[in-house]
């Protein structure tokens, strides 16, 4: 089964962190013949060079696609999912590490149950990996959602129920969803929410199949009102479509706005202690 990648890139990520990201999806067992690389805007020197180098080792199967200005994410990634010319499209984080046979698996799972739209695994989380390593020595949490379709939906009602940078999944199906919504930092349960209320099935595999880098700027980037209204106007989203009642509604929205808006090292501990497992 053929698949595409598809991957953001802005201004301030790290270029030794967007080559370890490409290199570990060059490096599965089960290679793609499309990757797609959206540029988000104008890029570092570091990350272009980055980028060329990619380009000279894949020239037939790396597709760059720049746009002049940054439109965030959710913008890059609903042209990107166009752009992907197989069904299957694996999505990556330009930061992130994807384990070997990540997308041997996803496959096999797809093959196993045609039925599926969303294919997504347990992660493991780490803040950085010594110099000149491609793989991450100490591992800080891990982050486990429901394995089958019913209890995905149940605990969507809640918390986001796949771990972005290890899903796969169906181009037809993300597009009559109605593709990724141009919103910021919560794009993909935005996504997800769409295709379980359209009717669309997921599954989570139970093993750790990408290494997803969390480190102090991912809790601050969960803070502040930008990020609390983001999450009400989505759980209103739910509410509104009777994906959830009005008592869940009240009950979350008011664990967000807490969450949001307590300081960064509570916010820290409870993702860390509470919210993950050792």
């Amino acid at each position: 089964m053929d698949y595409s990648v598809l991957m953001s890139v802005y201004m301030n990520e790290k270029a030794e962190y967007l080559r370890i990201a490409m290199n570990s999806m060059w490096n599965q067992t089960v290679p793609t013949n499309d990757f797609v690389l959206m540029c988000d805007g104008p890029l570092t020197p570091e990350l272009d060079a980055v980028i060329d180098e990619m380009i000279a080792a894949h020239p037939d199967t790396l597709h760059v696609i720049r746009f002049e200005k940054n439109g965030g994410l959710g913008h890059a990634l609903q042209v990107g999912v166009k752009e992907c010319k197989n069904e299957l499209i694996a999505r990556m984080d330009s930061d992130d590490i994807s384990k070997p046979k990540r997308c041997e698996k996803e496959l096999a799972v797809f093959a196993a149950h045609p039925e599926l739209s969303i294919v997504g695994s347990v992660i493991e989380e780490f803040t950085e990996i010594e110099s000149g390593a491609s793989v991450p020595s100490i591992i800080n949490a891990k982050r486990v959602v429901p394995e089958k379709s019913e209890d995905i939906v149940v605990f969507a009602k809640q918390r986001n129920p796949f771990n972005h940078p290890s899903v796969m999944y169906k181009k037809a199906d993300v597009l009559a969803a109605g593709n990724y919504q141009d919103v910021r930092y919560m794009q993909d349960y935005y996504l997800w929410t769409y295709m379980l209320i359209a009717g669309f099935k997921g599954y989570n595999i139970q093993e750790p199949l990408v290494w997803m880098r969390a480190d102090s700027n991912l809790f601050k980037r969960r803070s502040g009102k930008l990020y609390r209204d983001i999450q009400l106007n989505l759980f209103k989203y739910m509410k509104d479509q009777g994906f959830i009642s009005n008592t869940q509604y009240v009950k979350s929205c008011i664990l967000r706005v807490g969450s949001s808006m307590a300081p960064n090292w509570l916010r820290e501990f409870m993702f860390k202690k509470v919210l993950r497992k050792a």
